[in-house]
């Protein structure tokens, strides 16, 4: 009986049958990485098929095709950001809070980089509830929230809130897509940075931000 860690030459080792649950796992991130690099319109089932090893039919078995497999790949990295996002706002004060909002997101870029390709990149093929965009709305409508209460409690218009929620969060979006490349300075600096620009402004900027406790 030959050794699968020991093949000769020209031998091949087993392949190992995956469950459906694998099979389906398996799929999702090599689709993942394929419309990372190359976007839902030039990435194929072929491929995707090739690169898992497995025949088309069973990309079509399990998905129904490219765009049933995109869905799903956009859906999990929307669950993903949204939870990182959501769990950010459940600290006290709030700049800290809004401090985790961009360090959420950041985050994300940093650990799931394909992902966030996917996110900002193929919107136009999911769903219009299903799109980054409409998570950074979200985001908007929460951070709005947080600053509206601050707002009230230091004399301040409340009602000016989701304005500043929108410069916020969009700053953050957009320095994030940047920050997708160079990764310098580490994202915890970055976060820092950016909500002493949002929290002090120009002309009352700290010299060295850091990011507040929880």
């Amino acid at each position: 009986m030959s050794d699968p860690e020991h093949t000769g030459p020209g031998e091949r080792a087993p392949r190992v049958r995956m469950t459906g649950t694998q099979r389906r796992q398996q799929l999702i991130e090599v689709a993942r990485a394929l419309f990372a690099e190359r976007g839902y319109d030039a990435a194929s089932v072929e491929e995707i098929a090739q690169r898992a090893h497995v025949s088309k039919p069973v990309v079509y078995e399990h998905f129904g095709g490219k765009e049933g497999l995109y869905a799903v790949v956009v859906d999990r990295e929307m669950s993903t950001l949204n939870d990182m996002i959501t769990s950010s706002l459940t600290q006290n004060r709030s700049r800290v809070r809004v401090e985790r909002v961009a360090l959420a997101l950041l985050t994300y870029v940093d650990e799931r980089t394909d992902g966030f390709r996917i996110l900002v990149r193929d919107q136009r093929v999911t769903a219009a509830e299903g799109t980054y965009s409409s998570l950074l709305n979200e985001a908007i409508g929460q951070v709005g929230y947080i600053l509206g209460g601050d707002f009230a409690r230091r004399g301040l218009d409340p009602a000016l809130a989701p304005l500043y929620a929108q410069a916020l969060v969009g700053m953050v979006s957009v320095t994030a897509t940047w920050w997708l490349d160079v990764r310098e300075p580490p994202k915890e600096v970055v976060a820092a940075h950016l909500v002493n620009l949002c929290w002090n402004g120009l002309t009352n900027l700290e010299p060295n931000p850091e990011l507040g406790d929880e």
